[in-house]
């Protein structure tokens, strides 16, 4: 038994019993992969996979069990190499942060300015994607924090903590006739043309369940992973944008105008996530710290250790 073949297993698991794409994602070739599956198989006594020829189909009952063990082998794994890197050289190392783009635009540049200033020996890289690919970060180890509104508080690998609470907000530009509506309504919005987030980026299932409660089908016709883009297209008049509030500011986005509308769409929640499991270096805890002060050494300790998906401090 090596750690080769854990990973194996692992990424089967990752790629949907997908050879050929673990193959990819490990950098070495399908016969090899199929050779290290059948060699721990061999030596274990146990078959891991169900199979139909070639195929894998999925896990047998002993090979759900195994899954289990090997992610946390090869997550202490990953934790002996922090240890030591992080008594080695407490002030240094490299500090990843997988965040969406309203959140590292908007939210996240204090922070990461103060982090650089305490920390200037940490090389910190942010990642930005979807919330998806943001979890995916998270539980595969490549990424220390991960920032979002949707997904992290769904899985039990991850302790989530919240980061702060917000509202979606319309902006219009100069003259729109939604300026001089005094009652504004869901209904009334939905005489125009939307334009706001993609499916899946900050917090557009609560936007759609909010249209969908009033009984109003929006004419969305056009949507964008960040605000930047949204503000552009409603600048150019196609549309009403519903943004998240934060990122709209009057110094810069002058021929837009912001209309707060938080009786009409839910309260989101961003918020912070680690690997549970996962060894986290003083910087690290420090930057935990500094995005979410109410959760303290003890609390984080302890989420670290419970099964729940979230922590609402």
């Amino acid at each position: 038994m090596n750690l080769q073949q854990l990973r194996i297993i692992r990424e089967t698991v990752r790629q949907e019993f997908n050879l050929t794409e673990v193959a990819n994602a490990l950098y070495t070739s399908q016969p090899g992969v199929s050779k290290h599956i059948r060699d721990l198989e061999d030596e274990l006594g146990i078959e891991i996979f169900v199979r139909h020829g070639k195929r894998l189909l999925g896990l047998t009952e002993p090979g759900r069990e195994l899954a289990g063990v090997v992610e946390r082998i090869l997550l202490d794994t990953q934790n002996l190499r922090h240890i030591a890197d992080h008594f080695a050289s407490r002030e240094s190392g490299h500090f990843v942060v997988a965040t969406t783009h309203t959140q590292a635009r908007y939210a996240l540049p204090q922070i990461i300015k103060w982090f650089k200033a305490d920390y200037p020996k940490v090389h910190l890289a942010l990642h930005q994607g979807s919330p998806v690919e943001i979890a995916d970060l998270l539980l595969s180890g490549v990424a220390d924090v991960g920032i979002a509104t949707e997904k992290l508080d769904q899985l039990p690998e991850v302790a989530a903590f919240p980061f702060y609470r917000w509202h979606h907000a319309l902006i219009v530009p100069y003259g729109h006739p939604l300026l001089e509506v005094r009652d504004l309504t869901l209904e009334v919005i939905g005489d125009y043309p939307i334009v706001t987030y993609q499916e899946g980026f900050t917090g557009r299932t609560l936007i759609d369940g909010a249209f969908a409660a009033a009984g109003v089908a929006p004419d969305i016709v056009l949507s964008a992973i960040d605000a930047d883009v949204i503000k552009t297209y409603v600048e150019l008049g196609l549309g009403v944008g519903i943004v998240a509030s934060m990122a709209y500011d009057a110094n810069k986005d002058r021929g837009l105008t912001l209309i707060p509308a938080p009786r009409l769409f839910p309260e989101s929640t961003t918020r912070l996530a680690v690997r549970r499991g996962k060894y986290l270096r003083s910087y690290v805890r420090a930057f935990i710290e500094k995005v979410c002060p109410e959760v303290g050494e003890d609390a984080l300790a302890a989420a670290m250790q419970r099964p729940s998906s979230a922590v609402d401090g």
